[in-house]
């Protein structure tokens, strides 16, 4: 694998931190992009449920957030391989222009194979982007500089989560959920202008290939068309087993096999086997994110269909888990001590989130109950989250940073896309009543608290 990386990546020296003469650049672009990513992912979830009765896809609600997913997948493992061999500004530059591309092709969807389309798009360009920056600090920052860096990110996410699902609301009520789309494109100007020079300085640097299975394009590239076609045929198959089951059946289990044929080769070795360290800590990603946003995706859903909440208002919880999770991360960055035991803990406290978050479509329960649940949630995955990037990169050599990038987000992709397909898949057979939908969601998040609590028990094997 062919890297760019500078002669003194891990020597000592005073930082001048994030925003200093050394890194400001680096760091304007890297939030510039990260604010427009989270205001897709802030306003969109927030409208779902009116895109699916405009469109008659309630049944594709799932599939519209996996669609997302499944695509960025695939490009995690391009834009990895591309870093490596090429740097990562053009990645990084190519993956905002398509992820604006798609959101406009959202905005102008008329049919619900259209709008999932638009969304595969969108997870394109969201995949490019997101490998290319974690590459980017891994190279550009200091190491006692890069939790900072980590927790910029996730601070990034603040100013979206406090206005994004508020404004996405009002944009949807007073003028329809279309406008939600075309209102983020014109973001991408500023922000194309602004990364130009912020991206020069990786323009340039030392070369030298790398070894090893994951450095070989063609392989890597058929093992993530593998797991992404795999994530696909498995999500498709499972959410027809209760019409067509013979058919459904021979999917899923086709799916299964594509999914451990790329995951073998895509993650590092011995990650399907919870080896000790980097392996561990890398599956880590897809449990946060599995138990995580196996809920997020559905809390507007119950809040809007059980508790009658108006769009407005069922975007509050998202907004508080965001804020929640950047107190995490900005709290992570100050913090010592054994990683896996921070990793533990963040599990810890989401599991116990997503159990309270539960009780909202209770009968007699306040479905505002979501909202502390989700600023814990978000605090969790903040420290959790951040925690384990930084120790994957700690652990990676730097001629891997490029592939355990990818590795970190197909994890964290793949882990997002399955348990919110499963959710929906669900949520169909159960069925889309208002009582229906409660239980749907009470089994979707004990599922998920499940998930969690796994992850406090594995995190001892991140060390």
């Amino acid at each position: 694998m062919l890297v760019t990386a500078p002669k003194a990546l891990d020597a000592p020296h005073r930082s001048t931190g994030i925003f200093g003469p050394e890194y400001r650049t680096a760091t304007l672009g890297m939030l510039l992009v990260v604010t427009l990513i989270a205001f897709e992912g802030m306003s969109v979830g927030v409208v779902m449920p009116d895109i699916s009765k405009d469109l008659d896809a309630l049944g594709l609600y799932g599939l519209s957030f996996s669609a997302f997913l499944i695509a960025s997948l695939f490009m995690n493992v391009v834009a990895g391989l591309w870093s490596d061999r090429r740097g990562y500004p053009v990645p990084f530059m190519s993956g905002v222009v398509l992820f604006a591309a798609g959101m406009a092709l959202a905005g102008a969807a008329s049919s619900s194979e259209m709008f999932l389309v638009a969304r595969a798009v969108q997870g394109l360009g969201g995949g490019a982007a997101i490998v290319a920056l974690y590459v980017m600090i891994a190279r550009v920052y200091a190491v006692e500089v890069r939790p900072k860096a980590f927790a910029a990110i996730s601070a990034a996410w603040v100013v979206p989560a406090m206005v994004g699902p508020s404004v996405a609301g009002f944009v949807g009520s007073q003028w329809g959920w279309r406008y939600v789309f075309y209102g983020i494109v014109p973001l991408v100007v500023p922000a194309l202008v602004m990364l130009v020079p912020a991206l020069r300085m990786g323009a340039s640097g030392e070369v030298r290939p790398g070894t090893g299975a994951r450095s070989k394009p063609v392989a890597m590239t058929l093992a993530a068309t593998a797991t992404a076609g795999g994530a696909g045929l498995l999500l498709h198959g499972v959410d027809r087993l209760h019409t067509n089951a013979l058919p459904a059946a021979a999917e899923t289990v086709a799916g299964l096999a594509l999914l451990g044929y790329g995951l073998y080769r895509l993650l590092p070795p011995g990650a399907l086997r919870f080896s000790r360290g980097l392996p561990t800590t890398v599956l880590m990603r897809g449990f946060f994110s599995a138990a995580f946003f196996g809920v997020n995706a559905y809390i507007p859903l119950a809040l809007q269909e059980v508790k009658h909440f108006d769009t407005t208002a069922s975007g509050i919880a998202l907004t508080t888990g965001a804020l929640g999770w950047s107190a995490g991360s900005w709290l992570q960055s100050r913090r010592t001590g054994e990683p896996y035991k921070r990793i533990r803990l963040s599990a810890g406290l989401l599991t116990v989130a997503i159990v309270a978050c539960l009780l909202c479509v209770l009968p007699g329960v306040s479905g505002w109950i979501a909202v502390p649940a989700w600023i814990l949630a978000g605090f969790g995955m903040g420290f959790g989250m951040t925690t384990v990037s930084v120790t994957a990169m700690r652990q990676s050599p730097v001629h891997e940073q490029g592939a355990n990038s990818a590795a970190l987000s197909v994890s964290d992709q793949l882990g997002s896309a399955l348990t919110i397909g499963f959710g929906g898949a669900l949520v169909n057979v159960i069925g889309h009543s208002s009582g229906q939908i409660a239980t749907g969601f009470l089994v979707i998040s004990a599922l998920m608290a499940a998930i969690a609590l796994s992850a406090a028990l594995l995190a001892v094997r991140t060390r």
